[in-house]
């Protein structure tokens, strides 16, 4: 058990831990360049990056404080299950406004310039936070009204904490799918309306239609992951009631499967598809690496 236990936990490092440092280092790329400081789709692309980046790292934080069975007082895991859960809603939506961006580029390129400002682009970014922050702090509100012994127990970190009543748990729930439906229903109309426009353009228009498109795919693959995750945390509570260990398990293959893989698709669909921000990336490891090769030599 133990082996298992210490092999689970080595996964975890070994899979996470990439993605958390190429997510990092996307990060700094963006924050390197002014062009994308100011273009609306760089400026949405480097918001994903931060909440993918702040998401990953909650929870591999908690994942590996369960498998060493770590309880800690309830009261210090609400403030974490707050920022896990209100990161975890601004990816969704993060993503939606990433389509709208990229059909009003492509399907109105006139006035595309006009609508996405990076004024604009800041507007949603906060919107966003202040929509995916209105849950948890409902459910704290309600939270404090509960028993001081309740308070005070020492419980694994997970958001389950934050609403012990069944029927607000299937609430919850039930409306994070509606939204992510309605969210699923606007994206399939973007990649519908920019089918369209590729298949009227012409040339680089052309091009430019069908690698959006392309791009759309990508991001409902990364919702259909979204939302998946949200359903694991009622798998999760019905296992946990026979086996620790089976939960533990199930909770793993659910964190890799879909936690870890839904944020794996904004590396791919920005950092390597496209153009400036890979060749940023690329000069930018070349001129470090130029560098850690310099101060070596100067260093024999």
């Amino acid at each position: 058990m133990h082996k298992c236990k210490n092999g689970i936990m080595l996964t975890v490092i070994i899979f996470v831990w990439p993605f958390i440092y190429l997510t990092f280092l996307m990060l700094l790329i963006f924050s390197k360049k002014e062009i994308f400081r100011t273009e609306t789709r760089y400026i949405l692309f480097g918001h994903s990056l931060l909440v993918d980046l702040m998401f990953l790292f909650l929870t591999d934080f908690v994942v590996l404080l369960s498998y060493n069975f770590v309880l800690i007082p309830l009261h210090f895991c609400i403030p974490i299950c707050m920022l896990m859960e209100a990161v975890k809603a601004c990816a969704p939506l993060t993503i939606i406004a990433m389509c709208v961006e990229r059909y009003v580029a492509i399907c109105m390129p006139l006035r595309h310039q006009a609508i996405s400002t990076s004024r604009r682009a800041l507007i949603v970014i906060l919107m966003i936070w202040i929509l995916s922050s209105i849950s948890p702090f409902v459910d704290m509100f309600i939270l404090i009204t509960a028993s001081r012994e309740y308070l005070s127990q020492l419980t694994h970190c997970h958001y389950e904490i934050m609403i012990p009543e069944k029927i607000r748990h299937f609430a919850r729930g039930l409306l994070y799918i509606v939204g992510l439906v309605f969210i699923l229903i606007i994206e399939i109309f973007c990649y519908v309306m920019i089918y369209i426009a590729a298949r009227a353009a012409s040339g680089d228009n052309k091009n430019s239609a069908s690698k959006g498109q392309r791009t759309i795919s990508l991001h409902i693959l990364q919702l259909f992951l979204c939302t998946a995750e949200v359903m694991c945390p009622y798998i999760e509570a019905v296992v946990m009631q026979y086996d620790i260990q089976t939960y533990l398990t199930v909770r793993f293959i659910n964190f890799f499967a879909f936690s870890i893989t839904s944020r794996a698709v904004s590396p791919l669909v920005y950092g390597f598809r496209d153009e400036k921000f890979y060749a940023a990336m690329v000069y930018f490891i070349r001129c470090k690496n130029n560098t850690i090769s310099s101060d070596t030599i100067k260093q024999s």
